[in-house]
């Protein structure tokens, strides 16, 4: 057998870097646990009705199963993410992990529509101390190149995965163990990963520790609580309601306040620097556009298989399982197209594959379209992990060490928002006014449309960024 060797005067090009089985581990428990919190977004939508019947919660009232879990995980993501910052991103990711636990059994053993959803919110709450941390305990434990690409294509994987799986779950845990049971799962995956976090994590925060931004902390946690529930509720009842109005005014003015705040703090929350990096606002853009927009997608074709198809909620989610296999698949190659054409191209590739073949959805008919369904949304969601995994890469890379909170509490509080924001703003015009065919059709067309101008926007910014 010939034997390949270098030409005279060259070296042969280094081998990649490899996990090794520490690291391994490492990705494990903090990809096991981002997971988790995916999974709680949508575990539980398919048991509302069943839980409703079982509690007594009103069909109005369902929406704070949803709403009560939404508010803390989104409304405290950067707080916590500083928090972990300045004394022990370890610490509090054990913490998120510990309350999370506790509060999928409250959950799960809930005796009234209150213990239910005070368990909903100290989930949510964990899952507000599990994601940054566990996002900066994975950008610090593997540096910035193949080996941290990679990383974040698993992380990004099994996030969207993990939303997939816990439509199809839900459903089949509900029909055969009752709505109860999706909560113990969320209990028995914090119980599966906590006895082994301590061992394997290292404590990780800055190496000063300047004051914590108090001003910047309660009017961006209040800003962004208020915006979320006026979003949440607006999702039910319409932006008519007068606590939607006062809320989400509430919620742009303490955003506003919280960027004048921090542009005159010496320790800020969000460092406006930061915000000003291309790379940062551009790839959050993109994420949060990417996010809310699958999301918006999955809500409508789900009521357009169900409602106008016909298919049963088995069916359903063998739809959605394909998507979820395919995801997969391209969370594998991610990596890769990124090492190969870079971040920032693969980032605006990636929503405009996403947003063309939502696109193609406006072939659905009436009267058939599973195939074409189960095709284009497969394709778009393959797409959609590119850009997620890019634009985690995209916002990350050349930030020091010291503020990779910062910038992964921007990347987490981009998903949480995503992933909340989507369905109030575009998913209701599937089910109010004319038929949910044609207000299907709407969301596509609406979707697809933000998506490729996203793509554009995007790939114009990040040209130019340094």
């Amino acid at each position: 057998m010939a034997t390949v060797t270098s030409a005279p005067g060259t070296t042969a090009p280094p081998a990649p870097p490899a996990l090794t089985g520490r690291s391994r581990l490492v990705l494990v428990v903090l990809c096991a646990a981002q997971f988790m919190v995916s999974l709680d977004f949508s575990v539980l939508n398919v048991a509302l009705p069943a839980l409703g019947a079982d509690l007594g919660l009103s069909p109005s009232a369902l929406q704070w199963a949803v709403t009560a879990f939404a508010l803390p995980s989104g409304g405290f993501l950067l707080l916590f993410g500083r928090i972990g910052d300045l004394y022990g991103r370890k610490r509090l990711f054990l913490t998120g992990l510990a309350v999370f636990g506790a509060a999928s059994l409250l959950a799960a053993f809930a005796w009234d529509p209150a213990s239910f959803l005070a368990g909903r919110a100290l989930q949510g709450l964990g899952a507000a101390a599990i994601v940054p941390t566990g996002m900066s305990l994975l950008t610090t434990t593997f540096p910035e190149g193949p080996l941290r690409d990679r990383a974040l294509g698993i992380s990004g994987t099994l996030l969207s995965l993990g939303f997939t799986v816990g439509m199809i779950l839900g459903g089949v845990m509900t029909d055969t163990l009752g709505w109860r049971s999706t909560m113990g799962l969320l209990a028995l995956f914090g119980a599966l990963v906590l006895p082994f976090a301590p061992r394997l994590l290292a404590e990780s925060r800055t190496p000063e520790r300047p004051r914590l931004d108090v001003p910047g902390a309660v009017t961006v946690t209040g800003g962004l609580l208020a915006l979320i529930y006026a979003l949440s509720t607006a999702a039910e009842r319409g932006f008519g309601g007068a606590d939607v109005t006062v809320t989400l005014v509430a919620g742009v003015v303490l955003l506003a306040a919280f960027a004048v705040v921090e542009s005159r703090s010496e320790a800020p929350l969000v460092s406006l620097p930061m915000l000003r990096r291309r790379t940062v606002a551009f790839g959050n853009l993109g994420g949060l556009v990417t996010f809310s927009m699958m999301s918006t997608l999955v809500f409508a074709l789900t009521l357009y298989l169900q409602e106008t198809l016909g298919l049963s909620g088995f069916a359903t989610g063998l739809v959605f399982g394909v998507q979820g296999v395919l995801s997969v698949l391209a969370g594998t190659f991610a990596p890769r197209l990124i090492g190969r054409f870079g971040a920032r191209r693969t980032l605006a590739a990636g929503l405009a594959g996403q947003g063309l073949f939502v696109t193609a959805l406006l072939g659905i008919g009436t009267g058939s379209g599973a195939v074409l369904a189960t095709a284009a949304v497969s394709i778009a969601s393959m797409f959609h992990l590119v850009a997620i995994v890019s634009y985690g890469v995209t916002v990350t890379s050349g930030v020091p060490d010291e503020q990779q909170g910062l910038a992964t509490g921007l990347v987490t509080t981009t998903q949480q928002v995503g992933l909340t924001v989507g369905i109030p703003l575009l998913g209701t015009l599937a089910t109010t006014g004319g038929s949910l065919y044609d207000g299907v059709r709407t969301v596509i067309v609406l979707d697809a449309a933000i998506v490729l101008g996203a793509a554009v926007l995007v790939a114009l910014g990040l040209r130019r960024a340094r």
